[in-house]
């Protein structure tokens, strides 16, 4: 997998443009994403997508910490936990895809972009 930095203008408005990246899966396939801020907060507006943890290194390329499904539900919605533990891992981007049409579609792209590494062995826990 990797990260595909995408460009963007400033609106016709004259908003700011939005931070766009993309991701290429296993597949091939190709998952936008808009980046934010590692922030707790933004949890509880998620709603449907697939969200990656990313960590950059020192020449900015991005990589994936962990990836997962969030949904509407409160069963399906990420936790505070997960940012926690994306954060320890040196994650410090949320980038969020919301083009999937359904859970089994979301299930598919956290498939397809799967970390080699969990997230419990770049912490050294035993998983």
């Amino acid at each position: 997998m990797r990260e595909v930095r995408l460009r963007t203008a400033a609106s016709l408005r004259g908003t700011p443009a939005l931070a766009l990246s993309a991701w290429r899966g296993r597949s091939g396939r190709r998952y936008v994403v808009g980046i934010h801020e590692l922030a707790e907060l933004e949890l509880d507006d998620m709603g449907e997508a697939v969200v990656m943890a990313v960590r950059r290194d020192s020449t900015g390329i991005g990589e994936l910490i962990a990836v997962a499904a969030a949904g509407s539900s409160p069963r399906e919605r990420l936790t505070r936990n997960w940012i926690a533990r994306a954060r320890h891992g040196g994650a410090t981007e949320m980038h969020v895809h919301r083009l999937a049409e359904d859970e089994a579609e979301r299930c598919e792209i956290v498939a397809d972009l799967r970390v080699d590494r969990p997230m419990d062995q770049i912490m050294g826990v035993a998983a």
